[in-house]
């Protein structure tokens, strides 16, 4: 693989792009989608992925041109398949031709091949054995080791873009502003003068429990005068309430049929974040929102928030771990940076 890199051989007039995951996973990608759009500024950018992620291709409108919804594959377990859509998904995106197609879902053993059948004029990506490097097709080793993001951003430098950057983002839009005004929720709320206690994910088996997230955010209230607002998505309403059945001081139960902008437009005025590992924390990590992750499943050195000092990441499995999460949720809110805990002996907090 000594040869120039691929975005170098060719004359690329559109990409598509395969990942097909959830926000938090698609949220990780942005630093490698910024990448391609600096390397290729005059091409057109096309994103597959799962139905939701059309609000994502228009959220980050500068870097994606245009969304394809994949139809599923029986060895994804994102989505079901709709089997009845698979021949026109592949002939349609075949018609058009692309200059390349660019996997940037996992390390392939799967994905390559549904990438494969886009008949892109090149094919680029991870593989799960040995590196492939021929005419049309540049497949890298995947890395066992790293964060989601820069795993990511270094496939696309190997293939010939400069970094530019790995931070992440979330543009807040005036549509997303106004659909929060409208809901009501943040009526009232003072900008910096409130939390927001995240206790819900996609995956319930990996929430801390509600009563530890209630002792945390009364803890909070109790010693910084800050308010409590409790956020989740409307089937997480039942979670929230349970938090805040728990609590002594009142709190705001934002658990609501609101969408992700209007979510992250109450955010973005909040001093902080506590939540599980979930999309929200990496949706914190683009608003620059101080946080405390909880994990207890996903591997940590993958998922964490790559600002090691704004946000900060308890290993809690077994629930047992409520003081560190409050330790560095005061050192946040007071200003404490991550130096000052190490020399103090707070650290570390994986």
């Amino acid at each position: 693989m000594s040869r120039r890199p691929l975005l170098h051989q060719l004359e690329i007039a559109s990409v598509v792009v395969f990942r097909a995951l959830h926000l938090g996973d698609m949220l990780c990608a942005v630093p490698a989608l910024r990448a391609l759009r600096a390397a290729l500024p005059k091409a057109h950018i096309t994103l597959v992925g799962l139905p939701w992620a059309r609000q994502f291709a228009r959220r980050f409108h500068h870097y994606i041109d245009d969304f394809v919804p994949f139809p599923g594959h029986p060895l994804l377990p994102e989505q079901e398949v709709s089997h009845e859509e698979l021949t026109a998904f592949y002939a349609g995106l075949g018609a058009r031709r692309f200059s390349l197609a660019l996997q940037l879902h996992g390390n392939g053993a799967v994905t390559n091949d549904i990438v494969a059948g886009f008949s892109a004029g090149a094919m680029a990506g991870y593989c799960a054995g040995e590196g492939v490097a021929t005419e049309h097709t540049v497949l890298f080793p995947y890395p066992g080791v790293g964060a989601e993001p820069d795993r990511l951003l270094s496939l696309l430098e190997r293939l010939g873009a400069c970094a530019a950057g790995d931070y992440l983002e979330f543009p807040v839009a005036q549509e997303d502003r106004q659909e929060l005004e409208a809901s009501g929720i943040a009526a009232g709320l003072v900008p910096g003068n409130y939390i927001c206690v995240h206790p819900g994910a996609r995956k319930r088996d990996k929430c801390w429990p509600p009563q530890r997230f209630a002792e945390v955010a009364d803890r909070l209230a109790a010693e910084f005068g800050v308010g409590v607002v409790l956020t989740g998505s409307g089937e997480e309403a039942d979670l929230a309430a349970e938090v805040a059945r728990h609590m002594q001081a009142r709190a705001i139960n934002a658990a609501a049929p609101i969408s992700i902008g209007a979510m992250a437009a109450l955010m973005k005025n909040a001093r902080l974040l506590v939540c599980n590992d979930t999309g929200v924390s990496h949706i914190a990590a683009g608003l620059r929102l101080k946080s405390v992750v909880i994990f207890s499943k996903a591997d940590i050195a993958r998922w964490a928030p790559l600002d090691r000092d704004r946000h900060r990441c308890i290993w809690d499995p077994d629930a047992q771990r409520s003081a560190a999460v409050l330790q560095h949720a005061r050192a946040l809110l007071a200003g404490t940076d991550a130096n000052r805990q190490r020399r103090a002996g707070m650290w570390p907090y994986w």
